[in-house]
Parts: structure tokens; C-alpha cells; sequence
């Protein structure tokens, strides 16, 4: 007959005495599966809760998204992969957990637990980077490593990512017709502020953060020499957020230095609210809202939409793959050759049925 079990002597709330009299705080209360755990491990001198495979640093939530995290860059299959594959994911992971739940909140996706992710997180994490899908694709694929540590240990016992499609339900921003940029313009002469973030969307191709905070200080003059002709060129050196501290110098289009030449210098920051003060990325998208309404524009026209008419008027003209690149500020080819396919595409097409044209004519 087994002896038995001796537990350690409760000294306070929340507290036994550990072999050689000293005291340690127990997890839980009594009644609790650690607590009564705790109790049994003490008098032999061992830590109140047995450490599991997961152990985490103290600045990491337990059962967290950035401590799922830690146990996908611990898995086997992570260690599978080739190093710049490795690179790569943890990028896009550190930029994904450092962002906030939703825009102005606190709570960052790194302390959220896992156990509260529901499909509609999901699908409005897909619907922010419809413009970008091929990083949609990626940021759902990192999710579902996420979950999958998540199931094995237990945390959940469903995956809130089962069948969605890393592809939106929707288009996203389009182009802007050769129309509506018209008809901006017409109600937005230069020498306005719509017509300045206009010219500075279209032109330099930027995001909206990048738009809302471009600096006079940013515009440069270089010499270069360009198909062996030596030309003195205005444009701006732009440091996107998202490109990972690379720099981007773009000319400047005739229009938009006769906007700048038109606009007003009252401040650091090339646009300025009517309060004097530059705008937040999230100001300057509502009012280019209010800007397109009363142009009579269509809901649709946006900023980032103008960025993605530079991209398709670049590849509509030639531009290769590496050109769009450097002027959009894109790291990833796939995604600047989006814009180089349709736009190959669409003239193959039409050089085809150009040679076909009189086929039923004899």
C-alpha cells in the first residue's frame, strides 16, 4: 500500500513551505488544478509549476499571437525552411504583431490572445491589405502557423481561419478613369490643398502616411546621367514606411512642379490642414472623401487608388518590372508585376487579334 502523499504545508493565502523552511507563492486557489499541483511539487523542492516546452520571456503574454509566434520559430518545420524564407516571415510578423488591433487602439496584435481571434478578425486583417494581395496571402498563411501551435497546445480547439480565402471579398482600390482625374481637377485648381494631395498621390506614388507627412526638405535637385545625357532633375527622396529604411528618389512631373510652384509654403509638411497643422493619415483619407463628393466623383476615387494609376500608366507605357518597383517603393516583384501582366497582357491580346483582323474578309 502506497504511503500517503504528503502536502506541503500551507504558511498564508497563496503560499507553502518549500523543503529547507523557505516559503513560495502557489498559482491559482485552492481547488484549482495548479494550485493543487503546486502543493503536491513544493515539499520536494521543485518549482510550483512544472515548465513546459513553451517557456516564455516575462514581456510575453502566455497563450499570446507573439507567443504563438515564438513556438512557430521553434517548430521543426520552421527550421525546414531556407534562411531568406525565414527572414522573410519574420518580417512580416514583427511589422503584423507590432500593429494595433484596430487603428488608434492599444492593444497590440502581440499581447492578443489567440483564443479570442474570431473569423471577422480575420477577414478585416485580409480586407486591410486587399491592395496587397499577394500579402494578404501571407499574412494569412503566418495566422494559420499561429493557430496551428495554438490547436496542438490545446489553447483553442477551433481554427477561426477554416476555409477563408486569403483573397478578398471585393476588389479593393481601383484606378482612377482618365474622366475622374479630370473632373477632380476641374473643381480643384491648383494652389488648393485637394489639388496638392492629389498631384502628390498620382505623381510620387506613395502611400497614404507617407503623402500625409512628405517634407520640403524631402525635394532635391540631382545631376544624372540618363541614356549617356546629362540632365539636372527635381523629384523628391521619399523613406516609405514600409520599405524597411531604403530611401526612393522620384522626379518630379511637370505638373506636379507647377502645383508645388502654386502651393503655398506655411509649414514643414508640403500639405497642411486649414488649422495649419499636417494632416494624420486618417484625416487626409476622409477628407479626400469629402474633396471627391464635391467634384461629383464616384465613391471609390481614393488616394490609394491614384497610386495604383501611376503603377498601371507606368506598365501601360513600358515600365519594367524593376522600374515600377523603384518608383512604387515595392520589395516584393510579384506585386509590381502585377501591374506589368495585366498591362502584357492586355497588348499581346490586342496585337493578336490585330493579325487576325481580315481573317473572314475573303
Amino acid at each position: 500500500m502506497n504511503a500517503p502523499t504528503r502536502k506541503a504545508p500551507i504558511t498564508g493565502r497563496g503560499k507553502a513551505r518549500r523543503a529547507g523552511g523557505k516559503t513560495q507563492s502557489l498559482p491559482g486557489a485552492p481547488g484549482d488544478e495548479d494550485f493543487e499541483a503546486a502543493v503536491l511539487r513544493v515539499p520536494a523542492g521543485l518549482p510550483a509549476k512544472e515548465a513546459s516546452a513553451g517557456a516564455i520571456h516575462a514581456s510575453i503574454k502566455p497563450r499570446s499571437m507573439r507567443h504563438g509566434w515564438m513556438l512557430v520559430e521553434k517548430s521543426a518545420e520552421w527550421h525546414g525552411y531556407s534562411q531568406a524564407t525565414r527572414d522573410k516571415n519574420s518580417r512580416l510578423a514583427s511589422e503584423w504583431l507590432a500593429s494595433p488591433v484596430t487603428e488608434g487602439a492599444d492593444l497590440r496584435w502581440a499581447d492578443a490572445p489567440v483564443a479570442d481571434l474570431r473569423r471577422r478578425h480575420v477577414k478585416a486583417i485580409l480586407a486591410d491589405h486587399a491592395a496587397t494581395p499577394h500579402k494578404a496571402k501571407h499574412l494569412l498563411v503566418m495566422i494559420r502557423k499561429i493557430i496551428g501551435e495554438a490547436l496542438d497546445q490545446d489553447w483553442i480547439e477551433i481554427d477561426p481561419t477554416h476555409k477563408i480565402s486569403w483573397q478578398p471579398d471585393y476588389a479593393g482600390w481601383r484606378a482612377w478613369t482618365a474622366d475622374e482625374m479630370r473632373a477632380f481637377l476641374a473643381r480643384w485648381p491648383a494652389g488648393t490643398t485637394p489639388h496638392m494631395a492629389f498631384c502628390l498621390a498620382l505623381w510620387l506614388g506613395n502611400r497614404r502616411g507617407d503623402i500625409a507627412a512628405l517634407q520640403w526638405s524631402q525635394r532635391q535637385t540631382r545631376a544624372l546621367t540618363i541614356r549617356g545625357e546629362k540632365r539636372i532633375v527635381p523629384g523628391f527622396v521619399l523613406t516609405p514606411k514600409k520599405r524597411r529604411g531604403k530611401t526612393l528618389f522620384v522626379p518630379e512631373s511637370t505638373m506636379l512642379t507647377a502645383a508645388l510652384a502654386a502651393a503655398p509654403r506655411t509649414g514643414e509638411t508640403v500639405l497642411m490642414t486649414a488649422y495649419g497643422k499636417p494632416f494624420s493619415p486618417k484625416s487626409l483619407t476622409g477628407r479626400m472623401a469629402d474633396w471627391t463628393a464635391s467634384a461629383g466623383l464616384p465613391k471609390g476615387c481614393t488616394l490609394h487608388g491614384l497610386r495604383k494609376t501611376l503603377g498601371k500608366a507606368l506598365a501601360e507605357g513600358g515600365a519594367s518590372t524593376r522600374q515600377l518597383m523603384d518608383v512604387l517603393g515595392h520589395d516584393d516583384i510579384e506585386h509590381a508585376e502585377l501591374y506589368s501582366r495585366e498591362a502584357e497582357q492586355a497588348i499581346l491580346a490586342v496585337d493578336a487579334m490585330d493579325k487576325i483582323a481580315g481573317f473572314l474578309d475573303e
